[in-house]
């Protein structure tokens, strides 16, 4: 590839153009009410999962245990 002229950089380095962007009016927006949110109704496979996990850590717990009796 051959080097370019100085001609060349000065027309490729120009700071690009800022975009003017077009001002919308505002929109207005009604207020919103929150809705009751029962979460045990929303969330209950969180609590099935942690029962999951706490069962599995504890039998890794006691298998810890036993082994280290065994090998012990």
């Amino acid at each position: 590839m051959s080097k370019k002229s100085r001609r060349a950089r000065k027309r490729t380095s120009k700071a690009a153009q800022p975009v003017r962007l077009a001002r919308t009016a505002p929109v207005s927006v009604a207020p919103v009410t929150p809705k009751e949110i029962d979460f045990s109704q929303e969330y209950h496979y969180v609590i099935e999962d942690l029962e999951r996990i706490a069962l599995t850590a504890a039998a890794l717990l006691v298998l810890l245990i036993v082994l280290a009796v065994i090998i012990g």
